[in-house]
């Protein structure tokens, strides 16, 4: 009987080797998605964190300015807050404009500001309008204006909005597919084992001791099955940031490595309960049905 085991487990062999390979692949298209998905995150957030806001100053004095800057910087949605006076507002003005109009007037007509982005979650047409309501009401005799491209914030809010819908339905369908892709891989894998099972099953072996086994084969092939597919993950992000440089400086580690921690519970604990399912199925049939 231990002869027949030893051989059962030498034919399974080659069954193990392509549902790991098998198990890799669809935890790399899992993986090339979400690196996807991260990416237009990043770029989202980038642009609306790249929209700047002026706030238009009467002439004041160094103390009323300070006063209002700082007001701004206190507050929670506020970030790189700068004081821009009337040359700086020309030196802005001509490089956006890509022209330079002091040869037609001979006076600077541009009020001083204090410009400052907002965070990537107050880039929204009411956030804005509290963040607006609330200075011009706190500096009304100060502040002449609040200004920002309203068109390009409500454009980013409704595309970001579109977009991360359509990503979330595709995102939850793939997971949809990636699990029952792994299932059906380990269920075939575990198929050149059932006789194997039943045998064990008919010399006395309980449930528990047929089971472990092949448990924690599982999740040893689970582990080599996300190994894999992280590191040629990995060796594509690599390879497509040497190729376009902007995409390096969209990383963030943290999502970087929460992608690939998902991968890899997602590679061990699908194999793992595949695994045991079809054990336990097996165990419950009778031997002529496993023919």
């Amino acid at each position: 009987m231990a002869q027949f085991g030893k051989g059962s487990s030498k034919r399974s062999k080659p069954s193990y080797v392509y549902s790991i390979i098998g198990v890799a692949l669809v935890l790399l298209i899992m993986g090339i998605m979400g690196w996807v998905f991260l990416n237009f995150s990043q770029v989202s957030k980038a642009l609306k964190e790249d929209v700047r806001i002026s706030v238009y100053l009467r002439t004041l004095n160094k103390d009323s300015i300070s006063q209002i800057q700082n007001f701004i910087e206190s507050k929670p949605y506020a970030k790189n807050v700068t004081y821009v006076n009337k040359d700086a507002a020309k030196a802005i003005w001509n490089k956006e404009n890509n022209e330079d109009w002091s040869k037609i007037l001979d006076y600077n007509p541009l009020p001083e500001s204090i410009d400052f982005y907002a965070k990537n979650e107050y880039v929204n047409k009411d956030s804005l309008l509290l963040i607006s309501n609330e200075i011009l009401t706190n500096y009304a005799n100060q502040v002449t204006d609040l200004t920002y491209p309203k068109n390009l914030v409500t454009s980013l809010d409704e595309k970001a909005r579109s977009y991360g819908l359509i990503f979330i339905v595709v995102a939850a369908a793939l997971c949809f597919i990636v699990i029952i892709s792994i299932d059906n891989t380990i269920r075939l894998a575990m198929f050149s084992n059932r006789f194997l099972i039943k045998t064990m099953q008919m010399v006395g072996a309980t449930r528990g001791f047929i089971a472990k086994p092949m448990d924690i084969r599982a999740v040893i092939n689970g582990l080599i099955s996300s190994a894999i597919a992280i590191a040629i993950m990995f060796g594509l992000m690599q390879w497509s940031e040497n190729l376009v440089p902007q995409l390096k400086a969209l990383r963030d580690t943290q999502l970087t490595l929460f992608l690939f921690g998902g991968m890899l519970i997602v590679g061990v604990g699908i194999s793992l309960i595949s695994t045991h399912r079809s054990v336990m199925k097996y165990l419950k049939m009778s031997l002529d049905d496993l023919y």
